[in-house]
């Protein structure tokens, strides 16, 4: 079923879960999160405060500017909504540095691995084959376009199919193993925040999900052990600031959107907090607008005027 399909899908399930409030939520939470972080990307932590949506900075772009991390998923929400195969997906990419999706009609942001595969599918590579491998294709260019696959695949409870519909979408730019385990705990979290399990449920409930799945493959259980294992312990969320990364290396971004929405109990606060830290503030910023858009006050956010002039623009 396409994503297009499950949105005009109006029984029960669809009404119980009230997923298409979460669908835009989810949307809207990247957008406003990305955008918010733009004009201070790059800048160190606590050399400014940012609380609402500013103009220019480190682009020079209006207020409410969006990047390469919202365009991205605009075309892989696209990609779901049509019958086109990874080929289209990668055209949606070329096109992106033609304009395509962007508020205004060029880009001004692209990683460097996302920006090296586009340029092997152009020379002729398969989409399959286009993701850098080496340890150096760690950027968080595939976590930052894939959290629409959360979209079409929550209704489907089979862990393993999930994981790798994910691994799939995510060796398209990004294909150290690495990256895709990122992109699994990612994806496979936020489908469960899209219905409704509370942060730290989830994490007590998936874990053994994704060991088992790890497991079954020795270079990811390697990845998950070294790098990722600790988000599901309690005391992770009890780590000060100064503790928490924020870099675009893959591990960082996750660790830090994950612990911003783990402290924090609005969407306001969650994205306000990711855009405080300094670094890759754009994606951070965008990652934890779509975790809390899914899992937090993000209705109570929008009705009280937060960025509402951006959501109607």
């Amino acid at each position: 079923m396409r994503l297009r399909d499950k949105w005009e899908d109006d029984s029960n399930q669809y009404r119980r879960y009230n997923l298409k409030q979460k669908i835009n939520s989810v949307i809207f939470g990247l957008a406003i999160g990305d955008a918010l972080g733009v004009p201070v990307e790059f800048r160190d932590r606590d050399t400014y405060h940012i609380s609402d949506m500013v103009g220019y900075g480190t682009y020079n772009q209006p207020a409410g500017t969006w990047s390469d991390d919202t365009s991205l998923s605009l075309a892989l929400i696209e990609h779901l909504c049509e019958d086109s195969d990874l080929n289209g997906l990668m055209d949606k990419f070329v096109a992106y540095r033609q304009g395509y999706l962007t508020p205004f009609g060029y880009y001004f942001d692209i990683g460097v691995s996302t920006n090296q595969a586009i340029e092997r599918y152009l020379a002729g590579v398969s989409p399959e084959k286009c993701g850098g491998s080496s340890e150096r294709d760690n950027g968080n260019g595939a976590l930052m376009r894939i959290s629409p696959l959360a979209l079409l695949l929550y209704e489907n409870f089979d862990f393993s199919y999930r994981s790798k519909i994910i691994e799939q979408y995510t060796k398209l730019t990004h294909a150290h193993p690495r990256s895709i385990v990122a992109s699994i705990l990612y994806v496979q979290l936020l489908i469960g925040f899209l219905l409704n399990i509370r942060l730290e449920k989830l994490l007590c409930q998936s874990k053994p999900y994704f060991e088992d799945y790890f497991k079954k493959k020795p270079e990811y259980w390697e990845e998950y052990q070294e790098h990722f294992s600790e988000i599901f312990d309690r005391e992770f969320y009890q780590k000060s600031r100064e503790d928490i990364a924020s870099t675009g290396y893959v591990v960082d971004t996750l660790k830090a959107c994950l612990w911003c929405l783990g402290t924090t109990d609005s969407f306001e606060e969650a994205v306000v907090k990711a855009v405080n830290l300094g670094g890759d503030t754009d994606t951070i910023g965008a990652i934890t607008g779509t975790l809390a858009g899914a899992t937090i006050n993000w209705k109570a956010s929008q009705e009280n005027g937060f960025n509402s002039w951006l959501i109607e623009n």
